[in-house]
């Protein structure tokens, strides 16, 4: 029995280890019951040895009328203990699944409380997130990589400017068709427009869903390779999830790296810590009502061929699943953010977009659950063009899973659009953002005519990339 649980435990990635736990009480009465009933079979069989025996024969021949009175009580017990057990099995069982949870008898832990306040909540808007023909908008850069950004197309890197242009992003009329959400910088969610009207609120208007980057960026991880961190900011996060969603944000990113070298990296502590540290991140926001967008990337830097991308990729997005259901993360309340199964930026062997969509379908059908809703790639460096186009490859081939795959583009949306605006036109750049939106919407859907919308194929991958 103990096997068979912990096989059904594990089959229900919903739960966590301290949700399991909560039936404790009537766990230890379970056993104590199969440890009578174990008595009782063992006293049944030694009666059964001994009457077998040359010596008890005769014995049981002089008393078989209490003989076979006592094997018959023995017997009573052991079908009456045996339909308890099936009985506190099956209690037990649906305990485990959450079918049963009788507040009167099972003890749930607050923290599995606080979550369940939230579950369908969280599921709701992951569907929304993960709605077909639409994806996310990543704005989430950091006050210095705005900057950088800011400085290409000459303009002073200043809080006016950086509200200029994100206005510009969440004023675009008709954007909400093609976009379900928009991953925000923590300045831009608590940011008024020059209108005196908060993001947020201009987000709403557009039918747009408002995320929060959540992490506090990377910090090399002792121990590991030269190249290898860990990504920072579990310390207060629940808390500071609270103060997102009060704000108005419904979900939430954290962008773990890992990078494929000739040496050995991603090593294997690299892999556990930021698997664990993506599962800690994603249940720790679930407890206040965000969904976690899981974002594992794999660098491009390198010139690794695609298929050791595929198969170190394929290893690590295992082992965060294994993670998120050791903490008890409800994956029906989450999103996954991978990057594309590319050959190493430097690698001379280059894939065509038909092998890049079929190794990446490939990889995410040996790796992630059936449960996750929906699948948004980040763009890691690919032109506007390409990543609009291994998209839509992927969306025309069959898979066993029905995740949606959408997109969660930073740069490839906004190279153009950022170019258009030019720090003063308001029109060209929501033009360049609309054209490349829609372009992935259909992308998305498997229907994008590739060259159909204005788009850039100025490769956009920065070596050892951060924001």
């Amino acid at each position: 029995m103990g096997a068979s649980l912990s096989t059904l435990i594990w089959l229900d990635p919903d739960r966590s280890f301290e949700q399991q736990k909560a039936g404790s009480s009537r766990s230890r009465l379970f056993f104590r019951l199969r440890a009578v009933k174990n008595q009782l079979v063992r006293g049944a069989r030694t009666a059964s040895r001994k009457s077998a025996g040359a010596a008890s024969r005769q014995w049981i021949k002089s008393h078989s009328p209490t003989a076979s009175k006592r094997q018959a009580n023995i017997g009573a017990k052991i079908k009456c203990c045996n339909n308890y057990v099936a009985n506190l099995t099956q209690r037990c069982k649906q305990s485990v699944l959450g079918v049963l949870l009788d507040p009167e008898t099972l003890s749930i832990p607050k923290n599995q409380m606080a979550l369940s306040d939230y579950s369908s909540e969280l599921i709701a808007t992951a569907q929304s997130l993960a709605s077909p023909g639409k994806g996310i908008l990543a704005v989430d850069e950091s006050t210095k990589t705005i900057g950088k950004r800011l400085g290409s197309i000459g303009v002073e890197n200043t809080e006016a400017n950086r509200q200029a242009y994100r206005g510009m992003l969440f004023t675009t009329a008709g954007l909400g068709d093609f976009i379900s959400g928009a991953i925000l910088y923590e300045e831009t969610l608590f940011q008024n427009h020059a209108d005196g009207e908060s993001m947020v609120s201009k987000l709403g208007k557009l039918g747009i869903i408002p995320g929060i980057k959540v992490d506090k960026g990377l910090r090399p991880l002792a121990g590991a390779g030269s190249v290898e961190t860990l990504c920072t900011g579990l310390d207060g996060l629940v808390e500071r999830a609270a103060d997102y969603y009060a704000q108005g944000a419904r979900f939430a990113k954290w962008r773990a790296v890992l990078q494929i070298t000739s040496d050995g990296c991603p090593s294997p502590l690299s892999v556990r810590e930021n698997a664990w540290g993506l599962a800690r991140y994603a249940r720790s926001v679930q407890e206040s009502g965000l969904v976690p967008i899981v974002e594992p990337e794999i660098l491009m830097d390198g010139d690794h061929t695609i298929e050791t991308t595929a198969r170190i990729q394929e290893h690590v997005i295992q082992e965060v699943y294994h993670a998120c259901q050791a903490n008890g993360v409800l994956l029906e309340g989450t999103l996954l953010k991978p990057s594309m199964t590319v050959q190493g930026a430097d690698c001379s062997d280059k894939a065509d977009p038909a092998k890049v969509a079929a190794m990446t379908v490939r990889t995410l059908e040996r790796s992630v659950p059936a449960s996750v809703p929906g699948i948004v790639f980040l763009s890691g460096g690919l032109s506007e063009e390409a990543a609009s186009v291994y998209l839509n490859n992927m969306n025309t081939i069959e898979r066993k899973a029905k995740w949606n795959l959408g997109f969660s583009y930073g740069r490839a949306l906004q190279h153009s659009c950022l170019k258009g605006w030019a720090g003063t036109n308001l029109e060209a750049g929501q033009k360049a953002l609309l054209a490349r939106a829609q372009a992935n919407s259909e992308a998305s859907l498997g229907r994008y005519v590739p060259g159909s919308q204005p788009s850039s194929d100025e490769q956009l991958f920065v070596a050892g990339y951060t924001y």
